[in-house]
């Protein structure tokens, strides 16, 4: 028997691919399932997805990330990380490509009376697998001899109950990325660029933000991202214990306006995931510490604590 819960979530993390139903249902049925005669439940879905993500090795899936990291492809794949309303058209070669090799499908939009559709990842389940393959690039350009923390630093100030102080915690991001600097290593160095102004592709920061809140929280703290749209935004789980917990919305600066439109969806989300406080990490293509503290603030939307920290990319 299997808990209906297994059944949605394994069609909600694949999106239904044949391919990855029918492996994430040999790991669940097969190798996984110490008592057979036990009922499949949400625990030993967990163990599987957790497994998939990181243990197991599947051909299709590392196919389809090494086509993702195709230096002509790659940055497309990245936009999709940081725009939800990229078109999506077979007349376009790399859309073609990537829908072939199971990056990308589409989806339908209703806007103003008009039908059109846009890119997105062809399943939860691979763009999870794109985030932890582009983040993990990021240890190849850390430099070794800066510390992720000060090394006294206890993150007293940070560690408050009932939650986690997430502004406080990206302030020290901010003071490595500095640290960096002063030590003559560019994390943005080499890192894929946009074609039309030469910024940087903004999911870059993404990738770097995870990777370095793995190596400050190490084991103290679960960190997970997720995907809910399907493309085009990052959210940030942090669960360090029963009690203390943060989220964080990860996105770029357009301008002003999305700014404020960013503050309100992020109210939005938080309310829907029963949080009374989200941060939004903001970055911003440019390192004017005046105009970052011009854009990062705090509100309170409908009971809900937003904070806004931006994060210059020089």
């Amino acid at each position: 028997n299997i808990d209906i819960q297994v059944i949605e979530k394994i069609y909600e993390m694949t999106n239904g691919q044949p391919g990855l139903v029918s492996w994430f249902g040999e790991l669940l049925t097969e190798k996984y399932n110490k008592e057979p005669e036990q009922i499949i439940d949400i625990d030993l879905w967990k163990e599987v997805y957790a497994a998939a993500r990181d243990i197991e090795h599947n051909n299709t899936v590392q196919n389809i990330i090494a086509k993702a990291k195709d230096n002509h492809y790659k940055h497309y794949v990245l936009d999709l990380f940081q725009d939800s309303d990229i078109p999506f058209s077979f007349d376009e070669n790399w859309c073609n490509y990537m829908y072939i090799h199971g990056l990308i499908s589409y989806k339908k939009v209703r806007e103003f009376g008009a039908i059109y559709h846009v890119c997105q990842f062809s399943s939860p389940f691979i763009q999870s697998r794109l985030f932890q393959a582009f983040s993990k690039a990021m240890r190849n350009i850390r430099d070794k001899n800066t510390q992720a923390l000060e090394p006294l630093d206890l993150l007293e100030d940070v560690f408050t109950e009932p939650t986690i102080n997430i502004p406080l915690l990206l302030e020290r991001y901010k003071a490595y990325l500095k640290r960096l600097k002063d030590h003559g290593t560019n994390p943005w160095a080499n890192q894929p660029r946009r074609k039309s102004d030469y910024h940087l592709t903004e999911s870059v920061g993404h990738f770097h933000l995870f990777h370095w809140l793995q190596m400050a929280l190490g084991k103290r703290c679960a960190i997970s991202p997720e995907f809910p749209t399907g493309n085009g935004k990052v959210d940030l789980h942090l669960c360090c214990n029963d009690t203390q917990k943060g989220l964080i919305e990860v996105k770029s600066f357009i301008n002003a306006y999305e700014v404020k439109k960013a503050i309100s969806q992020a109210a939005n989300y938080a309310r829907e995931k029963n949080y009374h406080d989200i941060t939004v990490a903001m970055f911003v293509p440019f390192t004017d510490e005046h105009v970052l503290n011009q854009i990062s603030v705090s509100k309170k939307v409908d009971y809900i604590n937003v904070n806004v920290v931006a994060i210059g990319q020089g």
